[in-house]
Formats: C-alpha cells, structure tokens, sequence
C-alpha cells in the first residue's frame, strides 16, 4: 500500500502557534507540528472511500482493502510517506509498517459513522525503535509503531478554547474531525503504562504498551478496554465514554529523521 495525496486542517493543541483553520502545505515546522496530532489525519474520515468500506462487524476489512484501509497523509505533504505493506507472517494476514524520516496512517472508519467503544485486539511485533523517539518532547514526537482509536466526543465536553478552535476547524474542513483520540504505542524510552500527553495538541494522548524492556523481535499480545482507557485518559474533561469513530494504525519518524517499523496482526474491533 502506498499513501496517497491528503489534505487536513491544522488546530494547534494548548501552546500552539499556527492559526485555527489554516491549511498546512510545506514541509517545515508547522506541517510537522500538525502530523503529530492524530485527529488531523482522521479528516479521510468524511471521505467516502472511506466509509464505504468500514464494517461494524468484530471482523474489520482486510488490509489490503483500500477502500476500508484510507491512507492519511499530511495536507499536500513533501515529506516521503510511511510506507504499508499488506502481508503473510507466520500463514496469516499481517500489516509491515515502515517510517524512515516520514510520516503517515492508515484510517479505518466504522460503520454507522460511530458505534460503542468495545474492546480491541491485537498482536504486534517491534521490528526496529527509532533513534532518539521520546514523545514527552516535540523533537522526539516520534513512534516505531501505534494503534488508535478516534472517538465521537461531544463538542460540550471539550475544554472552551479548544472547542472553539475545533469548531473552526470542523467548518473550514467540512469534515466532523474527531475531538479526542487515544494512541496507544510502542515506545522503548518510556515505562509500561504510562499516559502521556501529545506533545502538540491536548485532543490526542499516548498510553505506552511496550516501554522499557520490550526490544524489537518478540511477538506481543494487547487486548484493551476501550472505554476504560478513554476514561483514563479523557476523564479530566469528560465522565461519558463518547462512541468510537474510527481505527487509526501508523508510523512516523519525520521529526527524530530516524527509521523504525514493525509488524500489526490479527486487529479486531468487538462491541
């Protein structure tokens, strides 16, 4: 699979510099400062490739299923795109995830547009960590390997600034952009465990699956309660668990300029 031409709308999280709404088109700082905030990418999801292909099933689309799998690009991006591979490893279906100095995600919408939060499963493999990674910084806002999941948080429930930011964004875009994504990560620098903030924007935080200890090469098993860790994550702005929009799997490595990827396997959505 290879990324395709994108386009998105930049709203800058607490301490952001750029302008609500405007559109990033450059390889420089702030089209690098919009890539780390995961629900920029979700604007495929008003895409209809993107929801013609989203299932409700347990069973999501396969992933060479283009129609369902929707490439996210940064807006007219410059910077090469993280590159996905749909494979067989060990007999069944895989996703190769490779980010070297890049960036980009693949989007899978549900359908109807939003449904219960539920619980998703995985298994995943770190192939190479990125040099210097350290997502408790912007310089280092980078990961080897991450699974997402983008939920349809009431706008009421945002903290007043950002929703009036997300409101403008929502209206330049036309899109329903996501108010609160929760990534989880692989990320050898940092404990087991730990929730950390996006470093650009307060709509996106990171919980670390494998940290420290978990070197490439060894298989992992993940099952999570997605309504548990919104909460944990979400709970300083909210007590209700918004549905779950859209799946989100990715790599990027354009600010470090490293490289690093891994193997995604065996992802199931159950409500």
């Amino acid at each position: 699979m290879k990324a395709t031409a994108g386009w998105g709308v930049c709203v800058p999280g607490r301490g952001g510099k750029a302008g609500a709404g405007s559109r990033i088109g450059a390889h420089g700082s702030a089209a690098r400062a919009c890539g780390r905030v995961a629900w920029i990418v979700a604007a495929a999801l008003g895409l209809p490739p993107a929801m013609a292909g989203a299932q409700t099933a347990s069973r999501l689309a396969p992933w060479q299923d283009t129609k369902a799998w929707v490439a996210a690009p940064l807006p007219a991006q410059k910077l090469p795109p993280t590159r996905f591979e749909a494979v067989q490893v060990d007999g069944d279906p895989a996703l190769r995830i490779r980010a070297s100095g890049s960036y980009g995600n693949l989007v899978h919408a549900m359908s109807p547009p939003a449904v219960p939060a539920g619980r998703l499963r995985w298994r995943w493999r770190l192939d190479a960590a990125i040099d210097g990674a350290d997502l408790r910084t912007k310089a280092g806002d980078d990961a080897a390997l991450k699974v997402c999941a983008l939920f349809d948080m009431p706008l009421e429930r945002v903290p007043f600034v950002e929703r009036q930011l997300l409101r403008v964004a929502r209206s330049v875009s036309g899109q329903e952009l996501p108010a609160a994504t929760v990534c989880y990560v692989w990320a050898p620098l940092a404990p087991a465990g730990a929730l950390i903030p996006n470093a650009h924007s307060a709509r996106m935080r990171w919980i670390v699956l494998q940290g420290q200890g978990s070197g490439p090469g060894a298989w992992r098993e993940e099952s999570r309660d997605l309504a548990a860790d919104f909460l944990r994550a979400f709970g300083d702005e909210t007590t209700a668990v918004p549905p779950l929009a859209a799946l989100l799997v990715g790599a990027d490595a354009d600010n470090t300029g490293g490289s690093g990827g891994g193997v995604v396997q065996a992802l199931q959505w159950q409500p």
